[in-house]
């Protein structure tokens, strides 16, 4: 069983728009993939929890051309550096085979980054450019990262909630994209406030950031990576789409949603997406184990046989 690490995986530099592909074909094949729900733990220690991620994708969609299955298990312990970490291990569904443990750190970060881009090229208006971004750790970065190499002949307007000088080095990990032109705001409302599209990668809010809904152009995807902060949205915009539809059936707006489909029936032609440019529409990408595993296939067949032994992820605060 190989051993894959961090440094390994970021050592092979895979290009940000291979990752948007790697998310487009899991989609597509979405419904022909064993996909259980996640599995959440949570310990009687505060800001500690267990989730675990299983998945297996049949043969005839798998990239080593035989069934591959795998789970990833992510804990956080708010007391260790990093907090957050995550662990992936792939197998031969066919025989039963152990093929890889890797560090699903990178793969967390850019498949979500890649989703939450897939779902801005497919639902966004087509001459979209405004684009607001708060939360600006390595998810966001991630997201940016794939676009802007998705859209290198589009000139973007890139606003960046500021937070704790994180914009500063936001802006500096994307100097070398002439593009895209960076402006900081301070508040939610000069943020949202005639965006084409906004990216929301905070991982905790106990209220809406924006309730006053004039402020959201017509015509604007919101893109809440995890979910916070947009549940008034719920409740006015045309369309919803989400990755997987037990990530939102327990929401509390879930019956008043306009219209929800999954992001996959897009691709399938089973739903609409975007009909027009009046059209404001909300996408929920929680993050499906099938991206995971999918990822972990591909890293799996491009790796070498070299075997490291260190599985401990980047202390960096950012890395992406």
């Amino acid at each position: 069983m190989k051993i894959i690490t961090f440094e390994d995986i970021a050592s092979m530099k895979i290009n940000a728009v291979t990752c948007y592909e790697w998310v487009n074909e899991l989609l597509i094949n979405k419904s022909n993939i064993i996909l259980p729900p996640k599995i959440s733990m949570k310990f009687d220690l505060d800001g500690v929890f267990c989730n675990v991620m299983p998945c297996i994708i049949p043969e005839k969609f798998s990239p080593l051309g035989y069934s591959v299955g795998g789970v990833k298990i992510v804990t956080r312990y708010p007391n260790r550096s990093p907090a957050l970490e995550s662990r992936l291990i792939l197998f031969n569904a066919d025989t039963g085979e152990d093929l890889a443990l890797l560090n699903a750190d990178w793969i967390t970060a850019m498949r979500t980054g890649a989703a939450a881009a897939h779902s801005i090229k497919l639902l966004a208006r087509k001459d979209f450019s405004n684009i607001a971004i708060m939360g600006l750790g390595n998810t966001a970065r991630a997201v940016l990262l794939v676009l802007a190499e998705l859209f290198n002949d589009r000139d973007m307007q890139i606003k960046l909630l500021r937070y704790k000088s994180q914009e500063n080095l936001f802006i500096t990990r994307f100097a070398e994209y002439k593009n895209l032109q960076f402006e900081c705001v301070s508040s939610y409302q000069d943020l949202i406030r005639n965006s084409d599209v906004i990216i929301s990668a905070v991982t905790y809010a106990d209220e809406d950031f924006c309730t006053n809904n004039e402020f959201f152009a017509p015509g604007v995807l919101v893109v809440p990576v995890h979910t916070r902060g947009f549940t008034n949205c719920d409740l006015f915009f045309d369309k919803i789409f989400a990755d997987d539809y037990g990530h939102v059936k327990h929401f509390k707006n879930f019956a008043k949603f306009k219209y929800f489909a999954e992001v996959s029936d897009i691709l399938t032609g089973k739903s609409l997406g975007r009909e027009n440019n009046q059209e404001r529409i909300l996408a929920y990408n929680i993050g499906i184990a099938a991206h995971d595993i999918n990822f972990a296939a591909h890293l799996y067949k491009l790796c070498s046989n070299n075997i490291s032994i260190n599985m401990k992820g980047s202390d960096l605060k950012f890395w992406l």
